[in-house]
């Protein structure tokens, strides 16, 4: 009879297997060890058709290249203060790099890793965003004040600034709309970018610490992720919160993936959270992978169907990227 039970047992597990039920949303496939990275890391870019990986090595002040291929270190860039962000423009072979040490958005040719040309801001330049129609680059600038500054990449110039409540976080670009994350504030500031200028702010009140932001755009959402261990969800046609879900502390990276309806949230504490979304006002937590101390920085790559997550050194711990791939 238990012969019979396990048998049974074990075809439904085969049948479930079979059908993609039981596939994990997240399985390891590579891991690329830094062991020359000191420290941690922030954010990162992708080359698609190169199959390369750009990622800003904070602590370490280089840049970091890795063939997404292979899964191999190819080269450190340095010269940097700080790199906190990176921009890749295929079409005009240029890389953009934000530092928070010295306030600079340097750019790079992305064959040669030359320098091309700096600008330089006020203070510390965080996030960037680039929206190839318009050919504008958006800087997070700030750290005892806040604003985004606007780049005319076509003529390389800066275009003007737009002034917020304090220093900004991380932002999504929307048609004429950017959406930024003011955690000081505990707000999302809503932009227009032909007027130049902040038009409304919606409070999050369901948690602190509103720092890493995701989108879906075709159903008008956006996801934020909370110092404290919470993703709110927002409608971005009414301007309020629909749904919230728990996740595990420090996030600093939210991914939509639309293919599977599903969001990938890198957590400092050690895990990435696998959230599905159900609905479009009901979500819930799917998978948690435990990564690392301090992994909080991660890139989704849709076309390679790709998720990296940058662990940083510390004692006991070597600096690494690790590659998941991403399930049915």
């Amino acid at each position: 009879m238990k012969k019979v039970r396990l048998l049974g047992l074990l075809s439904v597990a085969l049948a479930l297997c079979a059908s993609g039920l039981a596939a994990a949303p997240l399985r390891l496939a590579q891991t690329v060890p830094l062991t020359h990275v000191k420290g941690g890391f922030d954010l990162m870019a992708a080359d698609v058709a190169g199959k390369r990986l750009f990622v800003a090595a904070e602590d370490n002040n280089t840049i970091e290249v890795i063939d997404l291929g292979i899964g191999k270190h190819l080269r450190s860039i340095s010269g940097f203060k700080e790199p906190k962000w990176v921009v890749y423009r295929p079409e005009s072979h240029r890389l953009y790099v934000s530092c928070g040490g010295d306030g600079s958005v340097r750019i790079l040719d992305s064959r040669t890793f030359e320098p091309v040309k700096k600008f330089e801001f006020k203070e510390k330049a965080n996030n960037l965003r680039y929206d190839p129609k318009r050919k504008e680059l958006f800087v997070g600038v700030g750290k005892t004040f806040g604003e985004i500054a606007v780049i005319d990449t076509a003529q390389d110039k800066v275009k003007g600034e737009i002034k917020l409540a304090n220093f900004p976080k991380q932002f999504e670009l929307d048609g004429n709309r950017i959406y930024v994350n003011v955690p000081t504030a505990n707000h999302i500031a809503v932009i227009d970018r032909e007027r130049m200028s902040v038009i409304d702010t919606w409070p999050v009140t369901e948690a602190k610490g509103n720092v890493p932001m995701g989108a879906d755009r075709r159903h008008k959402l956006l996801f934020i992720g909370c110092e404290l261990g919470k993703l709110v969800v927002f409608d971005t046609g009414s301007g309020k919160s629909v749904a919230s879900v728990g996740i595990n502390a420090e996030p600093d990276g939210v991914h939509y993936d639309a293919k599977r309806k599903r969001i990938y949230v890198s957590c400092g504490e050690g895990s990435v959270d696998v959230i599905g979304q159900k609905q479009r006002d009901n979500y819930e937590l799917v998978q948690r992978v435990a990564t690392a101390k301090g992994a909080a920085t991660s890139l989704f790559i849709p076309e390679l169907d790709r998720l990296c997550v940058a662990v940083p050194q510390r004692e006991g711990q070597q600096a690494e990227i690790r590659m998941y791939e991403v399930g049915r």
